[in-house]
């Protein structure tokens, strides 16, 4: 297998796409793995995902071969690809868990759809970008909807159509990426301690608060969702663990 999922003794699971000779290229096995180590992961209690490839770059996209076999198969067949693609980016932008991407070289086409569907994405200062499909012929249609949500229309129309190379702190600029680092592992390390000193419970609930907010109108609807949502949490063991904690000035218990 070419994917692997491991959990840290902290309870993070970090999920590691090994295919350095290929440049962490996925085809269609590689797609599946990650899914299905996704899935796994996200019916994990567990308090963070971490994505994160080996060698020297992040991934150079689709696998080249994978690519020209797909060019000598008919439309139903390529529709098919493209929706086990699709479920790749749906089912890591929609994982409850608060999921990192840590980034190292080149992230080419369909890896920078990896990125923009992590919750927080850091690099390494020397990383480099593409959205290369044109260059080919083709579009970067699939990661469009997360990429385009992760740097906005604005940017899309440029990057999208030139496919230009750019760089770490362009990156960060375009929202891309949060932190450009030169010392991946450690920043990710600090990072991490950060996502688990937090409340287990309220950080899944913030990620939800995000994708039932952002988007919508600040209407009555929202504002009673937000309402019961603070409500409910401060009543929960976990909020009443946290508060009570706060105020006698200790540690809470998911810290111990």
């Amino acid at each position: 297998m070419s994917v692997t999922l491991q959990i840290t003794k902290s309870n993070v699971a970090v999920l590691v796409l090994s295919r350095p000779e290929k440049r962490n290229a996925f085809n269609e096995q590689v797609i599946q793995e990650l899914i299905q180590c996704i899935e796994h992961a996200n019916s994990l209690n567990v308090r963070a995902l971490v994505l994160k490839t080996e060698g020297e770059h992040f991934s150079a996209g689709a696998d080249l071969n994978w690519m020209k076999s797909m060019a000598n198969n008919d439309f139903s067949e390529n529709l098919a690809d493209s929706k086990q693609l699709a479920k790749l980016m749906h089912v890591l932008a929609s994982s409850p868990l608060p999921t990192v991407c840590a980034v190292q070289g080149a992230a080419f086409g369909g890896a920078l759809g990896l990125i923009a569907c992590c919750d927080i994405a850091i690099c390494q200062d020397n990383a480099q970008f593409c959205l290369s499909e044109v260059k080919l012929g083709l579009i970067p249609a699939v990661i469009s909807p997360y990429v385009i949500r992760a740097i906005g229309e604005r940017a899309a129309r440029r990057y999208f159509l030139t496919a230009e190379i750019f760089d770490a702190h362009t990156a960060k600029q375009l929202g891309l990426i949060h932190q450009v680092t030169g010392k991946l592992e450690c920043a990710l390390d600090q990072l991490l301690e950060t996502l688990i000193n937090n409340g287990p419970v309220a950080v899944r609930a913030a990620k939800q608060l995000i994708n039932d907010v952002a988007g919508h109108d600040i209407n009555e609807q929202i504002i009673n969702l937000t309402a019961e949502r603070i409500a409910k949490i401060r009543v929960s063991e976990e909020g009443q663990e946290g508060l009570s904690a706060f105020f006698e000035k200790r540690p809470p218990n998911w810290q111990k």
